[in-house]
């Protein structure tokens, strides 16, 4: 008996050891962070029109939990990796506005190497909207639900400036750490004070490709003030105050200080509020494009949640954390 309930405790502790290691991999490789990823798919669902909103609440757990799906494949599938970023210097001079649209005419002029050596995030996103309006088509519910909430992860990443530079980290600029400190470190900060609700309706997008390449070029339009602003808020800092030490895959580190991760918060302004809307009101467009592609396909629930109206009437109010309506902040199962 003492030797099965051993045996029972040792498998507990090498689960808790793997959902441990498993985090550590993700939480180094995400982008945005599992909590901003979570919220952009949650306040895409409100703005999307009848009878897409109700079959898309529903599922609303399934969508917000599995947004950061695409980063934890990271740790396994070595071609997941470039699916999330382009850098643009590694194309041309101007790249952002002279880079094809489509994935052929890409190929054409790069290769297909190159485009997968240096990212190809833009065209990756046209390949998952494509799924998801055949999803539609076939009415599918779990390809759906698949591609819609791993399209919603594809589109958040490259509204975060970073991921349209090769200076992804900062690195080449002597503000490595950089990358987490805007996409995860500040919106886990501040998150409780940014306006989440905005009165963008759902819009049918007759060049998809190029409303993803207007907000790509927005993105990457941030980097240099992004980059200048740490430089400014580091003055009023000594090293002491800027860094502190803290361990990261068994060995110690320099990582930013709350109290720096403030002051830049306080520089940028809203600028990473901004891009989480811009994500949201993107992921709104393409889900409900997909689904006119598709032909508007009858889906198979028209039930209405109970907590719907009153959710809404939150989000309009932007008390969605105030009232426990956002599930990003509430107790998650990997927490």
């Amino acid at each position: 008996m003492n030797e099965k309930n051993n045996m029972v405790t040792y498998k507990s502790h090498l689960k808790i050891i793997y959902i441990v290691v498993t985090l550590f991999l993700v939480v180094g490789a995400s982008s945005w962070g599992f909590l901003v990823h979570r919220t952009i798919n949650q306040i895409a669902i409100y703005n999307l029109p009848e009878p897409l909103q109700s079959y898309f609440h529903k599922e609303m757990s399934y969508l917000v939990y599995n947004a950061p799906r695409p980063d934890i494949r990271r740790n396994k599938d070595k071609t997941e990796d470039t699916k999330h970023f382009i850098d643009l210097e590694m194309y041309g001079p101007n790249a952002a506005n002279n880079m094809p649209l489509d994935w052929a005419s890409a190929v054409k002029k790069y290769s297909e190497d190159t485009l997968k050596k240096y990212g190809w995030a833009p065209y990756n996103i046209m390949v998952q909207l494509d799924k998801l309006t055949q999803a539609f088509k076939d009415k599918n519910k779990d390809s759906i639900l698949f591609y819609a909430a791993d399209l919603g992860h594809y589109l958040a990443d490259v509204h975060v400036p970073l991921h349209t530079t090769v200076n992804y980290d900062g690195q080449l600029t002597g503000q490595k750490g950089l990358h987490h400190m805007w996409e995860t470190f500040v919106p886990e900060l501040k998150l409780d004070q940014y306006q989440l609700y905005n009165n963008h309706k759902a819009t049918y997008l007759k060049n998809p490709a190029e409303a993803l390449w207007a907000d790509i070029r927005k993105a990457a339009s941030l980097v240099p003030e992004m980059l200048a602003i740490e430089k400014e808020v580091s003055i009023q800092f000594t090293p002491e105050t800027k860094y502190k030490n803290q361990m990261r895959y068994g060995k110690e580190v320099k990582a930013y200080t709350k109290e720096f991760a403030d002051a830049y918060a306080k520089g940028l302004g809203v600028t990473v509020n901004q891009q989480l809307i811009a994500s949201a009101n993107l992921l709104t467009d393409f889900w409900y494009t997909a689904w006119v592609n598709a032909g508007k396909p009858e889906l198979s629930s028209r039930e209405i949640s109970p907590t719907l109206n009153a959710e809404l009437n939150s989000f309009k109010n932007n008390q969605l954390i105030k009232d426990g309506y956002l599930i990003s902040k509430k107790e998650k199962p990997e927490d």
